[in-house]
């Protein structure tokens, strides 16, 4: 299927690294609910995707049927399952990742503060903006170094410490 750049884009983030089992039945359950997800009794245009094993991308081509309130809140209760499927917190704003070498960590955001002010992360660490809104901003803005993010409004001042 093809998705048009302008899809809305819904980003989750695991508070915990998902072992390679977890994934697989992640997976499937996002197939499953992708399939029947509908707006309206339309059915929507939909995909998901586990990037890194710790994000989860809900995809909508909005060209073929619109999300709609109902249909987002359909959303949200399905990834409420998923967090008591799976043990893990999706939906803490402030548990942000970071790439470390190969490795994406999140940490709460004290810790997180704790990290910049002792330059383990420092203005070219690589963040992720999980509040991008569709595909063109999923590849162009959502891993990007910690200068260019929204992320450098919070904390510039312990940058420059």
């Amino acid at each position: 299927m093809q998705f048009s750049q302008n899809s809305r884009v819904w980003v989750y983030q695991s508070d915990k690294q998902l072992n390679d089992a977890d994934v697989i039945k992640l997976q499937i359950m996002l197939d499953n609910f992708t399939i029947g997800w509908t707006a309206h009794n339309n059915q929507l245009k939909a995909k998901a995707e586990i990037r890194y094993n710790r994000f989860i991308v809900l995809i909508v081509d909005e060209s073929q049927a619109g999300a709609s309130g109902c249909s987002i809140d359909k959303s949200v209760r399905f990834m409420k399952d998923i967090e008591q499927e799976l043990g893990i917190n999706l939906f803490d704003r402030f548990n942000l990742a970071y790439r470390s070498g190969e490795q994406i960590l999140s940490v709460p955001r004290h810790t997180f503060e704790g990290l910049i002010s002792n330059k383990t992360i420092d203005a070219n660490t690589t963040v992720f903006n999980n509040m991008v809104q569709n595909l063109t901003e999923l590849e162009t803005k959502w891993e990007v170094p910690f200068k260019d993010s929204w992320h450098i409004q919070l904390f510039s001042s312990l940058l420059a410490q």
